[in-house]
């Protein structure tokens, strides 16, 4: 089994630097955006080792997303796996209408977030957003929130305030993640019941058996429907056919990354090994990935990650 992959991290604090110099020419080096989520980390993780078993180097910048974005208009970098739309729409397609990125596949698909319950809550008949208030008092009338400012925190604020779905005079209780899920584990360690923000992917869904409630009254807090797109440099494709080809191909099951996000955040494992060990034990998975793609000695890039591998 290979080594675990050291690759050079930079801060968001460096970002100056990385965007003054020179574009690259040509892709010796595959540089890649990686923002502060999980689920991202491993994301870029698992590419990097895949395309550094295809002969490439590799670098992993650890910048905020406008700066990532500038890079790639730059081509300062190379790659970003954490295009989540909606919440990036207007970030991302006025570049790629001026033709400066591709939006070039969603490497996730059918990721959802909103309003969650356990599940042994949605088995009592808490199906829905409209089912909550006719148990305000199990519920203590509070939402358990995430960090304030987040765009699903506004939805649930602006529910309340707008009194849909019976929202009214319910509370939402605004904390970090942690905090909530620290919470919410509690709860339901002692059967309580408890509702809070939920998405996916995340380790959650494989720590918790969680129950994702439907929306109603137009509220606008649950059924909450997101891809996540992986953005490259316009000239990518013409650049490097190869790592092209491989990127349009990297499509990601939820529950691969449910359980990646798991290992890296609950089990607190380094983002390298999780990634080294799933690939060891999917390369047919990996396989689908690389088909007709090509290492750059001119080998079928599948035979060079099973070398490493196997």
């Amino acid at each position: 089994m290979r080594a675990f992959s050291r690759n050079l991290r930079y801060t968001a604090a460096l970002a100056p630097m990385l965007l003054a110099g020179p574009a690259m020419a040509e892709l010796d080096e595959v540089r890649f955006g990686v923002p502060a989520w999980p689920g991202v980390t491993v994301k870029s993780e698992v590419a990097v080792q895949l395309v550094e078993a295809m002969g490439y180097e590799t670098r992993q910048n650890d910048l905020a997303v406008s700066v990532i974005l500038e890079g790639l208009t730059r081509n300062d970098l190379d790659v970003y796996l954490g295009g989540w739309y909606p919440v990036q729409t207007e970030m991302v397609e006025p570049l790629v209408a001026e033709g400066e990125v591709e939006k070039l596949v969603s490497n996730i698909r059918g990721a959802t977030s909103g309003l969650v319950v356990p599940q042994y809550v949605h088995d009592a008949g808490v199906t829905s957003v409209a089912d909550l208030d006719a148990h305000r008092e199990r519920f203590e009338g509070g939402i358990q929130g995430i960090e304030a400012g987040t765009g699903i925190n506004t939805a649930i604020l602006a529910a309340i305030d707008n009194d849909l779905a019976g929202l009214g005079d319910w509370n939402l209780r605004e904390s970090s993640t942690a905090a909530m899920l620290a919470q919410a584990e509690r709860k339901m360690a002692d059967g309580e019941w408890i509702t809070f923000v939920g998405w996916e992917p995340h380790w959650m869904n494989v720590s918790f058996d969680l129950a994702y409630l439907e929306d109603a009254d137009g509220a606008g807090v649950a059924d909450i429907d997101s891809t996540v797109w992986t953005v490259v440099p316009a000239s990518l494709a013409e650049e490097d056919p190869q790592l092209h080809r491989f990127l349009s191909q990297y499509v990601v099951k939820i529950e691969d990354q449910n359980a990646w996000v798991h290992g890296y955040s609950h089990e607190d494992r380094p983002a390298d090994e999780v990634a080294n060990d799933w690939i060891g034990e999917n390369l047919d998975t990996v396989a689908g990935w690389l088909e007709g793609v090509e290492a750059r000695d001119g080998t079928p890039a599948i035979e060079a990650v099973r070398d490493l591998y196997l």
